[in-house]
């Protein structure tokens, strides 16, 4: 299309004598506003939105966190919290989001920003944006399906079929990426800022690159976290590293991806609200643990039936929808953002830390209190009730694990991929098996897509052989108890 409109416009500027054409025409070929490469900012756009909204996605398509972790329950077609994760291809969805709509267009930024005119450090931070990003990414494919393609992946030119690396391997190699690219950044300067008070780009941070470290930083505490019953010489060395370097320290410094309602719209939202989709149920279990805690939580997100609190039965084929318990409004506005690496949720890492013996510049005590401060905190709940709450629930230094666990899991409520971490991790609550599930046990990783049993047959036999077996109960590395 280019060669034919440049041969068009060199015979009418021959036709008509204009002696003022340029001898070379091929600028005039090119759209500025639907360009042939798209710019890095668009790109880095677009994979925060994809991992973004799939990563917090609850419809029963994708990746099903709150069902792993028994938070939501289902009335009228309970198969999802059965564990059936074969009839919708869950599995595949999510992987194809990560991968191909997620991490392929961070790829791809990286290749074009290295032709777009911008300073030296502003061209750092930027790509140090699209890396912490990435490395952001990686870490949810990995706790969620365990041994991936990695250093092969993207690589299609070279490797069609590319190996799955070692999960550890990989959790080793993304500390040293996190460490790599923070000593790259220039904090002073801004990256993918805002231009003429429009979004560029980074659609979470605006151009902050200090965020940006602490959300890197944030990361390695969450990796180094995990590698505490497996590894825990080099949990304790991430940890303590991560924290000294500075992690997310309010909520304001929180990762979360911000929808406008008209462009991008909450993807609970659009499960609850836009979808019409009467079936989704803050579950028996969740309700009553904090019914037990007397948790003023509830009044912020659940509707009361008959003037008390019922969730639904999980994995069951529960009575109509209008018999319990429902998400109020908190959940259902089309704005409210995608907190996917909450300041609460960092506090909560930092006081298992200091249970642990960790260096995390606080007691365990202290730092429970403060993580659930902050819960309460981002739900608007009052000071004196919070004080209330805590002296009722206060640390329990002898059962850690559950005191922790079950705290994390009410705060990180709606929020299931970070909730699942601490409940493998930490095995609190106890998620006892529905009746009728699908499987032998809770789900403690996502099986691997079954489009790569026919694309990658080799080298997916080979993972599943080496992991256990690809189902949904084989544990990942770091869940040893």
């Amino acid at each position: 299309m280019k060669n034919i409109i440049k041969i068009s416009l060199v015979s009418v500027c021959m036709g008509l004598g204009l002696s003022s054409c340029q001898s070379d025409l091929t600028s005039l070929n090119d759209d500025p506003k639907h360009p042939s490469v798209l710019p890095s900012e668009n790109l880095l756009a677009t994979a925060l939105y994809q991992s973004s909204y799939y990563m917090d996605n609850p419809n029963v398509n994708f990746n099903n966190y709150r069902f792993f972790t028994q938070q939501w329950a289902e009335t009228q077609y309970p198969d999802e919290t059965q564990y059936n994760l074969i009839t919708r291809n869950q599995p595949r969805n999510h992987f194809n989001r990560m991968y191909v709509y997620s991490i392929n267009n961070l790829r791809q930024a990286k290749v074009n920003l290295k032709n777009e005119v911008e300073t030296e450090d502003i061209r750092t931070n930027k790509l140090a944006t699209l890396e912490i990003e990435e490395i952001f990414i990686w870490e949810n494919i990995v706790d969620t399906y365990g041994d991936v393609p990695y250093s092969e992946a993207f690589k299609p030119d070279e490797i069609l079929s590319p190996k799955y690396d070692d999960a550890k391997g990989i959790y080793v190699d993304l500390i040293k990426r996190i460490d790599n690219v923070i000593a790259t950044i220039k904090p002073s300067v801004k990256g993918y800022a805002p231009i003429g008070g429009e979004y560029s780009g980074d659609l979470v941070y605006s151009g902050d690159m200090t965020k940006w470290i602490k959300l890197a930083n944030s990361v390695k505490l969450r990796l180094g976290m995990n590698l505490a019953d497996v590894d825990p010489v080099l949990s304790k060395a991430t940890v303590e590293s991560a924290i000294s370097g500075g992690v997310i320290s309010s909520d304001a410094e929180a990762y979360k991806f911000k929808y406008d309602g008209n462009t991008f719209s909450n993807p609970v939202f659009d499960n609850l609200v836009a979808s019409n989709r009467n079936d989704f149920l803050p579950s028996e279990l969740v309700v009553n643990t904090m019914k037990n805690l007397s948790d003023p939580r509830m009044d912020v997100w659940f509707t009361k039936v008959a003037g008390a609190y019922k969730g639904g039965v999980f994995g069951e084929l529960n009575d109509p929808y209008t018999n319990f318990s429902q998400l109020g409004p908190y959940f259902r506005s089309a704005t409210s953002s995608s907190n996917l690496l909450s300041y609460s949720e960092v506090v909560f890492l930092k006081a298992e830390a200091a249970a642990r013996n960790y260096s995390a510049g606080d007691t365990a005590a202290n730092l429970y209190a403060a993580a659930v401060t902050a819960s309460m905190n981002e739900n608007g709940v009052s000071a004196a009730n919070t004080m209330t709450y805590l002296a009722g629930n206060p640390y329990d230094a002898v059962n850690w694990k559950k005191s922790i666990g079950v705290q994390a899991w009410i705060a990180l409520f709606n929020r299931g991929f970070a909730s699942w971490n601490f409940t493998r991790r930490l095995d609190n609550p106890i998620l006892v098996n529905p009746p009728k599930s699908n499987l032998s046990s809770v789900p403690y990783r996502m099986p691997y897509s079954d489009q790569e049993y026919v694309l990658n047959g080799t080298n997916v036999n080979a993972a599943a052989s080496k992991i256990g077996g690809d189902k949904a109960t084989t544990k990942l590395f770091w869940d040893k108890f």
